[in-house]
């Protein structure tokens, strides 16, 4: 079912309704349960097996692990006058090693089964490649495999689970149907927000009552929601496929205006599903994570990445960035750099205290480039990103030493706007990446945008092959700017939710607005007979 379809729509308002007067309170979450898994049957009934496999693995080896952390605890205790420190020391080396393997192989067949369905296709292309060159004629491009809906967020979450278990940070839920919910919530299964466990289960099991003004919230979020989906992503989306599919027919002008759309289409559609699912989860009385913050008025990628996909970049400082950062290699690597007479210097003191981490950033970066997609661009788009925010690390005191040279204003507006533009520029680039066929497609875009510049062969492009109209392009200038103008609202008031705010103006006002959205969304969207919806662009990785 699609976000924005009618059978969506009646499936939502059906679940809210037996949901509000299920006459179990403790039981409420069973209503939650029982709606995620006939939504997900609803995309197929073949990926069931793999939901279940990681809701069963997940649930056995988290409790698995505190029962041997209990054991050990009551071990220890009964222990306390007999053994001395240092058995003590060796017991609980024991028991920590027990539960990392249990841990290790949760992990490695979890994102083990991820890894062959996501890249089983692109080392099977690799393999057939060198079996054609031994002259061999059997192929593995013949076999098919399977892509579950929405198995990377709910592996990402269910094994964040497991080390937050592992850690004693959260306790094993000794319940499995609760721990399927948690893995299977029909709001984020399709593309997140990928969810901490302490900070979603509890809300999960809880009775909510219905509660008129969280309602009135969520149904303004989703409205808002199918206005970024369906007035801008799904318009922009064919006029981006056009020109991406034989970008070498356009001029580089186009390129880089079908760059521009992208990042405007790209920010409307994933915005928009985690806008509805929170909406959804909001009018049920659960609060979900934030995953944007106006992330095109960052000022530096690092800033950028703490504003997009809030939730995932969380996902990888908990579980990969600190681990990698704090192990002891990387932490030795700084102390051996500062005994260097290189380290003595203020350049290698500063390279000494910030390279461990500048390269786990480059991993957490690469990796995060790979989880996108099994194509080449991807790791391009890693090594951009990562590589930008090392380099950045590395130079800030030149940077420093730059601006205090100039005599730049720390608060001066005209310096922050710089920054924003140039980090969207920075941010262009890696999405050339993203919509380029391969990595030396985008390589070439890249060219061309710079040796191929012609303003009229773009007119006549946009106008005459283009599958958009002038009033396409209206609409999409209109809510470009209609984007804009809220990002500014929020970005000056970030404590305070846009939704209430709204709640402060003369009632006639607010529903004003709400109607004009109404009206905007059956008017301008795209939808209709005849009409396939885009899927979700964050839905394919």
């Amino acid at each position: 079912m699609s976000y924005t379809s009618i059978s969506f729509a009646a499936f939502v308002a059906v679940t809210l309704a037996v949901y509000f007067i299920f006459p179990f309170a403790r039981y409420k979450w069973v209503v939650l349960l029982a709606a995620s898994y006939f939504f997900y049957a609803g995309a197929g009934v073949q990926g069931f097996f793999f939901i279940l496999f990681t809701t069963a693995t997940t649930y056995l080896t988290g409790l698995a692990m505190e029962r041997i952390a209990a054991a050990a605890a009551g071990m220890l205790q009964q222990k306390k006058g007999e053994w001395s420190r240092e058995e003590k020391k060796q017991y609980k080396k024991k028991i920590e090693k027990k539960k990392k393997w249990l841990l290790a192989a949760a992990l490695l067949a979890n994102f083990g089964i991820l890894l062959f369905l996501k890249y089983g296709s692109f080392i099977f292309a690799g393999i057939d490649a060198l079996l054609q060159k031994a002259g061999i004629a059997f192929s593995f491009s013949t076999i098919r495999l399977l892509m579950p809906l929405g198995i990377s967020f709910y592996t990402f979450q269910s094994m964040g689970y497991l080390i937050d278990v592992y850690r004693g940070s959260v306790k094993a839920e000794k319940n499995p149907a609760k721990i399927a919910l948690f893995v299977s919530f029909f709001p984020q299964i399709i593309q997140g927000p990928i969810s901490f466990y302490d900070q979603l289960a509890g809300q999960l099991y809880e009775p909510h009552r219905f509660d008129f003004t969280r309602c009135k919230y969520g149904l303004e979020l989703i409205l808002w929601g199918l206005f970024k989906k369906m007035v801008i992503a799904d318009r922009a989306v064919t006029a981006i496929q056009a020109v991406c599919a034989d970008y070498a027919a356009f001029s580089g002008t186009t390129i880089l205006f079908t760059v521009l759309l992208y990042a405007l289409q790209l920010y409307a559609d994933f915005s928009a599903g985690i806008d509805i699912s929170r909406g959804i989860a909001q009018i049920l009385g659960i609060d979900m994570a934030q995953n944007f913050k106006r992330p095109y008025f960052a000022k530096d990628i690092n800033d950028y990445w703490r504003r997009w996909h809030i939730t995932l970049g969380a996902w990888m400082k908990n579980y990969l960035f600190y681990p990698l950062a704090m192990s002891p290699a990387f932490t030795g690597m700084g102390k051996r750099m500062k005994k260097l007479k290189f380290g003595a210097t203020a350049a290698g003191s500063h390279i000494a205290k910030v390279l461990p981490t500048s390269i786990a950033s480059f991993i957490v970066f690469l990796v995060v480039g790979i989880w996108h997609g099994s194509n080449w661009k991807y790791v391009g788009f890693g090594i951009w990103n990562g590589g930008i925010i090392m380099l950045s690390t590395l130079c800030k005191p030149l940077y420093d030493g730059i601006k205090e040279k100039l005599h730049i204003p720390p608060d001066a507006a005209w310096y922050d706007v710089f920054q924003m533009l140039r980090t969207f520029l920075v941010v262009l680039v890696g999405y050339m990446f993203d919509i380029a066929p391969g990595f030396f497609g985008a390589l070439d875009m890249m060219r061309r945008i710079v040796t191929d510049w012609s303003l009229s062969a773009c007119i006549t492009e946009l106008s005459k092959v283009l599958t958009l109209r002038k009033g396409d392009y209206v609409v999409l200038l209109a809510g470009a700017l209609l984007i804009f103008i809220v990002s500014v609202i929020q970005e000056r008031h970030p404590q305070q939710s846009l939704r209430v705010m709204l709640d402060s103006k003369p009632f006639l006002l607010r529903w004003c607005l709400v109607f004009l959205g109404i009206v905007s969304v059956l008017v301008f969207g795209v939808y209709g007979p005849g009409y396939d919806p885009a899927g979700f662009v964050y839905m394919q990785f």
